[in-house]
């Protein structure tokens, strides 16, 4: 079966957002151009920024359909990641708490796309 290892993001300015991903990321684009950014994440996923407005065939998705998900080792690495994003200015959609899954927050970037970090493990 195929394995899904990219994952596009249509944002309202490819530059931008790989600014504001090359921070959170630590990293910079492998690919950069007006239209489209890509990084190589540790992972081996493919993260992309495709501009929504040359976007073929044209996407009608808004950010916050969807998210992408960080896993991380342990709450104290959620309270970290929290604390650094918020001082990074970025939207917190939902504080640090414990679900059914761990423990998580949701914050978002500039195009309203969610970000969740958690630390798997159940309440």
């Amino acid at each position: 079966m195929t394995d899904p290892n990219f994952v596009l993001l249509y944002v309202d300015s490819p530059v931008a957002s790989a600014a504001f991903y090359a921070g959170l990321l630590g990293r910079d684009p492998v690919e950069a151009s007006p239209t489209f950014a890509m990084f190589a994440l540790q992972s081996g996923v493919m993260l992309g920024l495709w501009s929504r407005h040359t976007v073929e065939p044209a996407a009608t998705a808004a950010g916050g359909g969807a998210e992408i998900a960080f896993a991380v080792e342990d709450r104290d690495r959620v309270a970290a990641l929290h604390a650094d994003w918020q001082a990074r200015g970025l939207p917190i959609l939902q504080p640090p708490v414990d679900l059914d899954f761990g423990h998580t927050f949701v914050a978002a970037d500039p195009d309203g796309h969610r970000l969740r970090v958690f630390a798997p493990g159940g309440r």
